[in-house]
């Protein structure tokens, strides 16, 4: 019987070693490309729930480089010719990095940039300085020695470019990362074409609700400037508060602001409606403000199925030679500030009343009160006061300190004062009407 030889034992455990080893490369592989899975359905789910854009940009960015492992990353945002980067937003750099390239221009599509726009197939380069493309790095740029990119291909076509550089352990892109990166561009491209849709639907929404609050007219002697600033929380698209003023038949000024509760299209619709019956009932008015407010609970009792809404109404006359009048109700809506000409400023107090259409038949109060010559009368929204966890005071109190070193300041620079006032940007609505009466 004949057996094997030194030389025969030793091809075969050679062999056999061989067949470990790549057993433990495929084990390796393996457990890496389930890594990879993971993280992508997580990653899946953080870019399909983001709507807004550069959130979204700096989320793919950073998922990329955590998936694949790399050093840095970037995304080229295509122009729209599509022939060119009109953005490019890094990640990586170091504060020094970034100094370094402080002073230098944004790549505009160049290089291998530009081989990866002109033909947006997957590019895995293990020598970007080699590469017949390469066109080197401006001065200031860190070294980068690898290169793995992809297109970003939405419904209108290739939205830009996600470019990974140099894994952090040193070992080239292979083809598990370029598919990692290929099926993260494909979930990012849906989230951006929801991300630009929606923002498409937000300026639309807020250019709706611009249209429906009004231009306010010539009011001499009389001088007025209102403001609206709509919120910037994510999902809040339009509101229900509103504002306007007129000359009534008497020679009298009128000036009223409100908020309708809701934040979508049918609380800007039911807004209007509002606004509208009481700028109506304002301009017959034989009776104080309150009176307006009586008749809009019954219309909207009898005829409407408009939502509950709060409303402030000022009715401001001559009392005489240089002095004014003010008469005022409120429809559970915030009290007017006056701010008088010598720089004292206070928030009037006064029982606020029910918001129109909670009870018609509950009485509606009125209060008076003088003003000097040049004063001026602000009605506001709760956007500018209130804010999420402090006291509805502490905003009021807030807004009598910003006021009163702007007592003769123009209406206009006025009112952008006090908007900048806004404790908690993006919490709600915030619509500003200012009236002054005539100096002495």
């Amino acid at each position: 019987m004949a057996t094997e030889g030194p030389e025969s034992f030793a091809r075969l455990r050679a062999r056999v070693d061989g067949e470990l080893e790549e057993i433990s490369v495929r084990l390796r592989s393996l457990a890496r490309a389930q890594d990879h899975f993971h993280g992508l359905l997580g990653a899946f789910h953080a870019l399909t729930g983001e709507l807004e854009l550069p959130v979204l940009l700096q989320t793919l960015l950073r998922t990329a480089q955590d998936l694949v492992g790399a050093r840095y990353g970037a995304i080229g945002v295509l122009d729209a010719s599509g022939d060119a980067l009109s953005d490019f937003i890094p990640v990586g750099l170091d504060e020094d990095e970034r100094r370094a390239l402080a002073h230098v221009e944004l790549p505009r599509g160049r290089g291998l940039l530009g081989h990866l726009i002109r033909d947006p197939e997957p590019l895995r380069v293990d020598a970007i300085s080699e590469h017949p493309e390469s066109v080197g790095f401006p001065s200031g740029h860190p070294d980068m020695t690898r290169l793995l990119g992809v297109s970003i291909r939405g419904r209108h076509g290739v939205y830009g470019n996600l470019y990974l550089a140099d894994r952090t352990d040193g070992l080239a892109f292979d083809e598990h990362d370029e598919a990692v990166l290929t099926a993260l561009a494909s979930a990012a491209a849906v989230a951006i074409d929801n991300a630009r849709l929606f923002q498409s639907v937000r300026e639309g929404a807020e250019r709706f609700q611009r249209l429906l609050v009004p231009r306010l007219p010539d009011l001499s002697p009389y001088e007025a400037h209102a403001l609206y600033r709509p919120a910037g929380s994510l999902g809040h698209h339009v509101g229900g508060d509103w504002y306007d003023a007129m000359r009534l038949p008497d020679g009298s000024c009128a000036m009223m602001i409100g908020d309708v509760v809701g934040h979508d299209l049918h609380a800007a619709a039911a807004m209007a409606q509002t606004r509208n019956m009481l700028r109506a009932l304002l301009y017959e008015l034989r009776g104080p403000p309150s009176s307006a407010l009586w008749r809009m609970d019954r219309i909207q009792q009898a005829i409407t199925d408009l939502p509950v809404a709060t409303a402030c109404l000022v009715r401001i006359h001559r009392a005489g030679e240089g002095r004014y009048r003010m008469h005022w109700t409120s429809a559970g809506h915030l009290p007017p500030l006056v701010v008088d000409p010598g720089g004292s400023a206070r928030v009037l107090s006064g029982e606020p009343g029910l918001p129109i259409g909670v009870d018609p038949g509950h009485p509606r109060p009125d209060h008076g009160l003088d003003l000097a010559p040049g004063s001026t009368v602000v009605l506001y929204t709760d956007g500018l006061v209130e804010s999420r966890g402090e006291a509805l005071d502490t905003g009021m109190t807030a807004l009598e300190r910003a006021a009163a070193p702007l007592a003769r300041a123009p209406l206009g620079r006025f009112c952008d004062a006090l908007a900048d006032l806004r404790p908690a940007p993006g919490g709600d609505d915030t619509a500003i009407l200012a009236l002054r009466v005539p100096p002495g």
